[in-house]
Parts: structure tokens; sequence; C-alpha cells
């Protein structure tokens, strides 16, 4: 089974449509399996509070005028499923609240993510579980305890699912990655594992994949120099042509596990070994 490769948009189009078709454009380009979003009802997410207080941005002075401008609405999201349908790349979106579960069900994508920040909340995850679609459930900012309670409620909805072993800092330092959880996690709990990276640079990605990940997620952007808090841990177009192309690269060289000599080797043993023969017969 290949590696599922995902392409983290998330926020990363600055709430412009145009830049989130370049993002799919990139990701199709480069060999992804599927572009992700993400979607909040910001009345439900964030308090009235914080919504007011003050942010500079290039929309507002407040923390409000910047989340706004970050989200897309209705229209922006069927520009969104017309064209992936176009490109033939798959989309789905991490939905923060229940409302905004609620809204990316019209579009009756074939993925649904659950991010780490909301790994603890059960009415969404409820939501999500009771859908069937194959789930890919991060697991930055918590423990095995909230890990098995997504479990036990995705289970009981006997809902596809598969971890995702995250750190959830942005940029990661690389001391950080602790990559040997993804071992641990799909031991544990006996299940697929993949991996959401938020580190900076691609040798901790390759290393996941030579660990026997079934999904990869990183984010992307058309340059780390854009406004925006995950620009810095995001791949760039090279980068992500990169990245694809050594995991496919690792998959394949990861071959079986059993030893074994392949036919190409025999008629160099033959050659290399034709002195021991000539040496046993005198």
């Amino acid at each position: 089974m290949s590696i599922f490769i995902v392409a983290e948009i998330g926020i990363n189009h600055n709430g412009d449509i145009s830049i989130a078709k370049d993002l799919i454009d990139v990701a199709k380009i480069a060999g992804c399996d599927a572009v992700k979003f993400q979607k909040r009802d910001l009345d439900q997410v964030y308090t009235q509070e914080f919504l007011d207080s003050p942010r500079e941005s290039p929309w507002g002075t407040t923390q409000r005028d910047q989340k706004e401008g970050l989200e897309f609405g209705v229209d922006e999201y069927r520009e969104i499923d017309e064209y992936c349908k176009s490109k033939y790349i798959e989309w789905f979106a991490s939905a923060w609240d229940v409302n905004s579960q609620t809204f990316l069900r019209q579009f009756d994508c074939k993925y649904n993510k659950v991010a780490s920040a909301m790994i603890v909340h059960e009415e969404l995850l409820k939501m999500i579980a009771e859908e069937g679609k194959h789930t890919f459930i991060s697991t930055g900012m918590s423990d095995y305890d909230d890990i098995q309670k997504a479990i036990d409620i995705f289970k009981k909805a006997g809902c596809p699912y598969e971890l995702m072993h995250t750190v959830s800092t942005y940029p990661m330092k690389d001391e950080d990655a602790n990559l040997n959880v993804i071992r641990t996690l799909r031991e544990k709990f006996n299940c697929n594992v993949g991996y959401s990276g938020h580190e900076v640079g691609l040798a901790v990605s390759y290393a996941a994949a030579a660990l026997g990940i079934t999904s990869l997620e990183r984010h992307i952007t058309l340059s780390r120099a854009m406004y925006g808090s995950d620009q810095s841990a995001s791949v760039e177009p090279a980068g992500l042509m990169q990245l694809v192309g050594a995991v496919r690269k690792i998959e394949k060289a990861m071959g079986d596990g059993q030893k074994r000599m392949i036919e190409a080797e025999v008629p160099i043993a033959r050659k290399l070994r034709e002195h021991l023969k000539w040496e046993s017969s005198h």
C-alpha cells in the first residue's frame, strides 16, 4: 500500500482563492494524493473578547479581522471543489467545530481529518465518526488516554481511521520529532499510523517514510516569506517535488525484508567467486 501524501494548504492561501488554486496545482504536479484545508466558525472557536483584541494584519486591526480574512465561505469552497475535480485530486478539510463539520458535509469529501487541537472535542469526534469516512486523527498535544478515547468513538461508530504522529510546534525542532512514537502507536493501538510534520526541511519526513507510515502530511506554501503563522513550517514547490519523489523512492527501496540473492546478483557472484572454484580444484 502506497503512502497517502497530503499537501496541507490549511490557511496558507491567505484568504485568496487564486493562491489556493496555485497551491492545488503545486500539489497535483508534485504527485500528492490530496490537499487539505481548515474550516472554522469563528464565534464557536474563539471568545468574543479574543476576537475583539488587537492584531495588526493585512485585513485590519483586530483578531476578528485577521481570522475572517483567512476564512473561506461557501462560494470559495464550491470553487475549490470544482477545481480539484477538474484536476483529479482529492480535497478535504479539518473542521474546528460542529458548525464547520456540518458546513463541510455539503461537499461530500472522501476523507475527514481530526486536527490535533480537536482530538479532545468528543461531540465533534462523534459527528465525524458517524459519517463513516476514512479519518486521519492527528495526535499532537495529546496523551495515550486522549488517543484511546478518540479511537473508542471511531470503533463504536464502525468508522475507518488511522492515527498520525504529530508534534504541534510551528516549526518543530528536529530533536522534538520523536519518530519512534510511530512504532509505539502502531503497536499500542494496533492500527495504521501516519506522520503530520511541522519541521523545516525534508529529512525527518524521509525518516518517517522509512518507518512504515501509511500517510504523510506536510504544510505547503508558494513562499515561506509570505504572511502567515504556518508559512515557516511549510514546504515550497521545489521542496514538495523533492519530497514526493524521495518518499516514492523510499517506499520502493524498503522491500519485503526477506534476504535472498536476486537474479541480477547470480552472474556477478559467479564472476567474483570464480577463483574460489579454481583454488578448490587444485
